[in-house]
């Protein structure tokens, strides 16, 4: 018995066990007394900034190496006093001769880089009016939403113009249009009849998919979009179920980036889904505000 008991005092029998805390890495930065920002920085790629602002001198830059190389070569040949006349037995023949062709490559490797060079994408301002043209009997809800997709879109991307149709009417028509034939202040009004007929509208509403017109003025349905500023210069296409789209005008050549378009997809999911409760007890008239 005093022996069990001294084995059991001695032994227990829920050993405690280590706790082992993983910290996570952390990073410090702190400000010094002065104000100045200690800690990690990001990495800079000076050799890319060097380039990007000396763009035109790095594309003349093999024309001054091969202008350089093609002169030492006919210099060496007139200094070194080997006949000017090639000679392929001559290994400084041979050698001066793949110079000279290397010369011209980069001479010519210069110049088409001098005459190639990518096309400057500004900002433009639309060829059109303000306007802004809201189904009359929709709920305020509705409006408010409606409203509120086309100040996210126009204060955080480069849209300028919104014209949304559901079900065959024009609920929105918000931003710049373009000017009327028959009044030149007055913008153009959606002929929504037009629009459903051609292969834009219905490409879309087959797909089920948002089609990106990056560059506006490359595609030839452009035509069908002509209540839109005459200088638009890209179009996306997002479909809202399959009733209605919506069009989406920037001003800027590919300006909507991967973001901006996956944004506007979840916009028309949530219009497409807002608009399918109240469409069908609207009357067919439009109240107009510019």
């Amino acid at each position: 018995m005093e022996a069990g008991t001294l084995l059991r005092s001695a032994v227990p029998l829920s050993p405690t066990r280590r706790r082992f805390v993983s910290r996570p890495n952390s990073v410090r930065a702190s400000l010094s007394p002065r104000g100045g920002y200690q800690g990690p920085r990001p990495k800079r790629e000076w050799v890319a900034d060097w380039v990007s602002k000396n763009d035109d001198f790095v594309r003349s830059l093999p024309i001054y190496v091969g202008g350089a190389s093609l002169f030492a070569v006919l210099f060496n040949r007139t200094v070194s006093g080997i006949a000017p006349v090639a000679d392929a037995s001559s290994s400084q023949s041979r050698a001066d001769l793949l110079t000279l062709g290397l010369a011209v490559t980069n001479i010519l490797n210069g110049l088409v880089w001098l005459s190639i060079r990518p096309k400057s994408i500004s900002v433009v301002n639309p060829n059109g009016v303000e306007c802004q043209r809201i189904y009359h009997d929709l709920p305020d809800p509705v409006i408010s939403e409606l409203i509120w997709a086309w100040e996210s879109l126009s204060d955080v991307t480069c849209c300028r113009s919104l014209v949304v149709i559901y079900d065959g009417i024009c609920i929105l028509q918000i931003g710049f249009a373009d000017i009327s034939n028959s009044n030149g202040s007055e913008p153009m009004v959606v002929d929504t009849d037009k629009l459903m007929k051609g292969s834009l509208y219905n490409g879309v509403l087959k797909s089920g998919s948002q089609s990106y017109l990056a560059n506006l003025a490359l595609y030839p349905g452009k035509s069908e979009l002509p209540f839109l500023p005459s200088n638009t210069q890209a179009v996306i296409l997002q479909p809202l179920g399959d009733k209605g789209i919506a069009i989406v005008g920037g001003d800027t050549i590919r300006g909507f980036t991967s973001s901006d378009q996956v944004w506007i997809t979840l916009i028309g999911e949530k219009l497409d889904a807002t608009l399918a409760k109240v469409v069908y007890r609207m009357p067919l008239t439009v109240q107009e505000g510019i």
